[in-house]
């Protein structure tokens, strides 16, 4: 006895096909339920699933077989060869025809004249599946026994990314997070379970194309109804959640539902600087600097900043353990300028004229023409065997930094003494 699965939808079925996934950043895993009756599974899949299918990744968990053939079969206009099917004239009366060849599009009136129709002047009695030309692809099982398993696959069509939003005012800042699940293939899914992975995952095959349009679907469903996304901590490295509730993932889609609402245990803005080292004068302006600290782990993903609802930036979050500092820049603020001088103190040098030691004064002088006071910082990085900054070893490679508060429409000077120590004692 032979058992078929079909998992074609939405059009064959009219509905979507039942299933679980695991999402991964840049893939899935399709986990379908089976169930063989004999000693024989026979799994068709459309050819939408196999676009986006990562080869060698079909597997049957939970049932034992002795060999699995993959073939191609024909799609389902060649199942109506032989059959009656109308052709529209240009009258706009439905000729009865006899299909000869799907491949074609060869027909037989009633005369018993030959020829080729294009498909869209085709009629039907039933109502034909998507890609109706297009073949199937068929896994066929043998099995030692009937039972029930689980038929698994990896798709590049599916995937998830968090996107963060973080809302600043005068009083503080909020950071909050949606999750946004993507289905670029023209296949529809009941998710019964659905898991949400984020972390470093490489798996073997070419990327999915983006698609060229994508239908955006949001998440509209009442909020005690809608999915929500729980938790699971930590899996070897990766970070966990799950959905509450099943939900339908619609072809070529994006659902959209709330993810995180993290705690910011530290939030700071200030005009920063991050450069190295270097004896020669320099001006400029600093950049806008953003300082932050959440009360749990974040996978990565866009963030964009508001301020004031209103947005002043965008940038990319990397994946950040509960507590980690994020740091990240926005760009230039014209309003704070800095001019910074390098003075010589000293220099010792070798008798063959190379330099082992040398200080100098570096100064910075801030200007800000706000009319706000602006925290201003300023990180350089020396190289060197030792460093002393302000008299204070700081051993190879180091940082000096400077802060300081400028007023309001206000300037504020403010030096460092820095030691280069190349000799080897």
């Amino acid at each position: 006895m032979r058992s078929i699965v079909t998992l074609a939808l939405l059009a064959t079925l009219g509905t979507a096909s039942a299933a679980d996934l695991r999402i991964y950043p840049s893939f899935a895993e399709v986990r379908e339920p089976v169930r063989a009756a004999g000693t024989t599974l026979t799994v068709t899949l459309p050819e939408a699933a196999w676009a986006g299918l990562l080869p060698g990744t079909l597997d049957l968990d939970g049932l034992r077989f002795s060999s699995a053939v993959q073939r191609q079969e024909a799609g389902w206009l060649a199942s109506l060869e032989g059959k009656r099917v109308y052709v529209n004239k240009e009258d706009g009366r439905a000729e009865p025809v006899t299909l000869v060849r799907a491949r074609d599009l060869l027909v037989r009136d009633a005369q018993g004249r030959y020829r080729t129709v294009r498909f869209e002047e085709l009629i039907f009695d039933v109502l034909p599946p998507p890609n109706p030309q297009a073949p199937t692809q068929t896994l066929t099982f043998t099995l030692p026994q009937p039972g029930s398993g689980t038929l698994s696959y990896l798709t590049r069509a599916v995937t998830w990314a968090p996107r963060y939003t973080l809302d600043a005012s005068a009083s503080g800042a909020q950071l909050s997070a949606l999750a946004d699940i993507r289905n670029t293939a023209d296949l529809a899914y009941d998710v019964k379970t659905t898991e949400l992975y984020a972390g470093d995952v490489n798996v073997q095959g070419p990327p999915m194309p983006a698609p060229y349009m994508s239908a955006r679907v949001e998440a509209t469903a009442a909020a005690d109804a809608a999915p929500k996304i729980n938790s699971l901590g930590e899996l070897r490295g990766l970070y966990r959640y799950a959905l509450s509730t099943p939900f339908t993932l619609p072809a070529n889609s994006t659902v959209t539902l709330p993810f995180l609402a993290p705690k910011l245990t530290l939030f700071e803005r200030y005009a920063g600087l991050n450069t190295y080292f270097t004896p020669q004068n320099s001006s400029g302006t600093l950049s806008r600097f953003y300082r932050l600290k959440a009360d749990q782990r974040l996978p990565g993903g866009s963030l964009t900043v508001r301020e004031e609802g209103r947005i002043v930036g965008q940038t990319t979050l990397t994946e950040t353990p509960k507590g980690e500092l994020i740091e990240f820049s926005l760009g230039s603020d014209p309003d704070v300028r800095y001019t910074r001088t390098v003075q010589l103190l000293s220099s010792d040098r070798n008798p063959q004229g190379n330099v082992l030691r040398s200080t100098y004064r570096v100064t910075y002088a801030f200007e800000n023409s706000k009319d706000r006071p602006v925290r201003a910082e300023v990180t350089e990085r020396v190289n060197g065997r030792r460093i002393l900054i302000d008299g204070v070893t700081k051993g190879q490679n180091a940082s000096a930094e400077l802060r300081v508060d400028v007023p309001a429409n206000g300037k504020v000077t403010k030096s460092l003494t820095l030691v280069i120590d190349n000799s080897e004692q």
